[in-house]
């Protein structure tokens, strides 16, 4: 099979296939190759395509080609260079001004950024999916594994005029939170150990633990941006503790005079990376990452202190005349957090998110400023609401995909130099801080939240592709049953799925009960008689509304924080309806998560919503309930949450019992279960709407 492939698959395609095979098998892959068609196909030529969706997606258009054309810089090569505000990426097709790029995270389903999980066949395909999504640039926050490089400079060298840049990212050793020291010898010499290894990495000259480095990306190579997100407390105790830490007046960074601690921390660093470059005969902008919480703006509005407590100043962190390619401000700014967008009069009126980059760009009067995190995730939790709808979740694929467009044209119509979305790939791992208190932290990798609007970031979903060794179980099958006669169940990571054929459609309304822990019970769901069903969905019928409820004993609510009787929403005694916390801030903002959307969700229909939870089909109906409106902690174990004494308990479920209600009669169906699993299975799928994220990538760049 390997040898006939050969024959009909491109040398892309053949690489591909090889890289491939590791993971999943040549068979599989030639396989999906045949089935695409003749060598003619676009599957055979771009191993893109073998990405559910992005057949639909048009070939690239033609245009000024990318090709990297560095200029010399006093005996330094420099590929990008910062010019006053303006970042310019030197190509054959003439100076660009606007980078649209993507942040890739390090990690797959079920795994953790530890672990090294994405194969080579998989960074080939995405790069070639982001190139022909109209992105321009590809941003990592540390050293990938070898692959990555590997596979970065393979795809740049088969697509010449249409390359992917490289943001380079060194991560910031997590240990100054608890040390809350940045000039900690530990965590200094750790950082920089990082940046060193990470110069090494992309000149293809590191070896570490076993593996080799040995690919020069540096044609490619764009910038760095270097730390992470810092935490405001742990930062103003560094400040304090070395108030006398001396100035920093590095051959390629200084600090200035206004320069806290910590910004001379970084100057410092800044310095050192410079230095490692320059020795090999290269010079490119270096940033370090700053965000709305440490801003230099000041935000007397905002009514979290630690929201407006520390500021960092990219304009006190400067480059020498040694160091032509500059620096620029990098940001991770998302349009609906922290309170500020939504209370300083300033911002108002109109776009306040908008009126907030303006204000950055003001700022940093004689740099780029970059916005190297931005988006919205295609979650059913929410976690914050932002002005003009752009809340912290609760958005439909199409809608997120939409005003992710949207906010990538407001970057450069507001004068900053780039935008790069957050994120490529739905990463499973990734907490929230109103769902991981819910949770068994050390297994949600394993599965997939809905509620957890952290996980649904990406352009491509990753979706879950059914428990391995399960299949559908029937729960009952007789003619004549009241109000179902057939109820299969089936599960993947995400959801538990029910396929019920009801006795009557014309009910009205009817609900489905779901007893997790047999041993919880108490007062019944109003219209049914049943004290076992620890979850319940109602669901009307004609109207096409529905609602999740869990009992009392296992909303997870009070782990968060305490909620008035209010602010909770109508529920019968014992009864919480299924909500989120989606402020602290007084006063205190919910979502009805447990909302349950009617429709289809099928990605293939025009008209799907990704929320959307059952639907009817004369007799027939279809549910999908999320774990967590299951109150399971874990799924992957069948762990249940049980909140006692402020604290989450975890209680092993048996399964779930599925029961009816309706018309004043119940009706106990039966368990299903399923075997604990550690090893999630998944498919990759681009978004529904993604195609206007990429109408909106090759518009920054049109002209």
């Amino acid at each position: 099979m390997g040898d006939f492939s050969s024959h009909v698959v491109s040398a892309p395609a053949r690489r591909f296939e090889r890289a491939r095979a590791g993971a999943f098998g040549v068979f599989a892959l030639v396989l999906c190759l045949m089935l695409a068609g003749g060598s003619s196909s676009p599957a055979l030529r771009s191993p893109a395509f073998l990405i559910a969706g992005m057949r639909d997606i048009p070939s690239p258009p033609s245009g000024q080609p990318w090709t990297p054309a560095p200029v010399d810089a006093d005996g330094l090569t420099m590929v990008a260079s910062s010019d006053g505000q303006r970042f310019v990426l030197h190509t054959a097709g003439g100076d660009q001004t606007f980078l649209p790029g993507v942040d890739l995270g390090a990690t797959t389903p079920g795994h953790v950024p530890a672990d090294v999980s994405i194969s080579a066949a998989q960074y080939y395909a995405w790069f070639d999916a982001m190139s022909m999504l109209g992105i321009r640039v590809v941003r990592i926050y540390t050293i990938h594994s070898p692959a990555f490089y590997q596979q970065l400079a393979e795809h740049n060298r088969d697509h010449p005029e249409r390359p992917l840049y490289l943001m380079q990212g060194v991560d910031l050793p997590g240990g100054y939170i608890a040390t809350r020291n940045l000039y900690d010898k530990q965590v200094t010499d750790s950082f920089k150990r990082e940046i060193k290894d990470a110069t090494n990495a992309v000149a293809g000259h590191l070896s570490s633990s076993g593996r080799a480095w040995d690919t020069d990306v540096t044609p490619w190579l764009a910038g760095w941006i270097i730390g992470a997100e810092l935490d405001p407390y742990a930062a103003s105790a560094s400040d304090q503790r070395n108030r006398t830490a001396p100035p920093v007046s590095g051959k390629y960074f200084r600090s200035t005079t206004e320069a806290s601690p910590t910004e001379r921390w970084l100057a410092a660093r800044m310095n050192e990376l410079a230095g490692y470059q320059a020795a090999k005969g290269l010079t490119e902008p270096i940033a370090f990452v700053n965000w709305p919480t440490t801003d230099p703006l000041r935000h007397p509005e905002e009514p979290l202190g630690q929201e407006d407590m520390y500021q960092l100043d990219a304009n006190h962190v400067l480059p020498t005349a040694n160091w032509p390619a500059g620096t620029f401000a990098s940001y991770h700014a998302f349009p609906y957090y922290p309170d500020f967008l939504r209370r300083e009069p300033k911002l108002q009126p109109g776009d306040a998110y908008g009126n907030y980059l303006t204000a950055l760009h003001k700022h940093h009067a004689t740099m780029p400023t970059m916005v190297t995190e931005f988006g919205v995730p295609s979650s059913i939790g929410s976690a914050h609401a932002g002005p003009l709808g752009r809340d912290q979740g609760d958005h439909s694929e199409t809608e997120a995909m939409r005003i992710d467009g949207d906010l990538l044209r407001l970057i450069k119509d507001r004068g900053l130099a780039g935008g790069f979305l957050f994120e490529w790939t739905d990463e499973w791992y990734r907490l929230a801080w109103n769902t991981i208190t819910h949770q068994d932290a050390s297994r949600r990798q394993l599965w997939h939240d809905a509620m957890t609007n952290e996980q649904h970031f990406g352009l491509l979903a990753m979706d879950p592709a059914g428990l391995a060794g399960h299949q559908t179980a029937t729960l009952i099958d007789a003619d004549g049953g009241w109000p179902a006669t057939r109820v299969r169940a089936h599960a993947d990571e995400a959801y538990l799925y029910l396929d019920v054929r009801l006795g009557d459609s014309a009910l009205g309304s009817v609900q489905v009960g779901f007893d997790v822990l047999p041993s919880v019970s108490g007062t019944p769901m109003a219209g049914s008689s049943d004290r076992r069903p620890d979850a319940v969905v109602a669901l009307n019928l004609v109207g096409h509304t529905g609602q999740a409820y869990l009992r009392e004993q296992l909303d997870p609510m009070p782990l968060d924080q305490a909620v008035p009787e209010s602010q909770r929403g109508a529920a019968p005694d014992g009864w919480r309806p299924y909500a989120l916390l989606t402020d602290r801030a007084k006063p205190i903002e919910l979502q009805n998560a447990g909302l349950f959307r009617y429709g289809t969700w099928d990605p293939g229909n025009d008209e799907a919503d990704s929320r959307t939870l059952w639907r009817l089909d004369g007799n027939d109906l279809t549910v999908r309930v999320p774990w967590a409106m299951l109150a399971f902690a874990d799924p992957s174990s069948r762990a249940v949450g049980v909140p006692k004494g402020g604290k989450l308990t975890l209680q092993t479920s048996p399964g779930v019992t599925v029961s009816f209600a309706a018309a004043g009669k119940d009706q106990s169906v039966g368990r299903y279960t399923w075997n604990p699993w550690n090893r999630p299975l998944y498919t990759e799928r681009l978004k529904k709407g993604a195609a206007s994220f990429r109408d909106a990538a090759l518009s920054v760049t049109a002209g």
